[in-house]
């Protein structure tokens, strides 16, 4: 069963300021993540399904083997690093979430 870890990156005072950090920092250094299986953010505007603004930035979905493998991936050098870094551009807040998926 892969796990997967889901950030949800609320709207920034300054997305143009968010955006640059992300790509030439935060990305390189959450690429670092061992374990980790693949890694994928959304482009364009997220919009919620009736068509209005959705409450998030941008979206990240890291995806791991397994569970055992997830946390294992946050509790390394790597993973704390990249969990720090949070601080330096997501002022707005963040919200984390952790889920095992199968395929239906």
């Amino acid at each position: 069963m892969a796990a997967k870890l889901l950030v949800l990156y609320n709207h920034p005072t300054d997305p143009a300021a968010f955006d640059r950090h992300y790509a030439e920092t935060h990305t390189p250094i959450a690429k670092t993540i061992p374990h980790m299986r693949s890694f994928a953010i959304s482009t364009g505007p997220i919009v919620a399904p009736d068509g209005s603004r959705s409450p998030y930035h941008q979206i990240a979905e890291l995806t791991f083997d397994s569970m055992e493998d997830l946390q294992a991936a946050m509790s390394s050098p790597a993973g704390r690093t990249t969990a720090g870094d949070l601080r330096n551009f997501a002022g707005a807040g963040v919200a984390l979430l952790v889920y095992e998926t199968h395929e239906a």
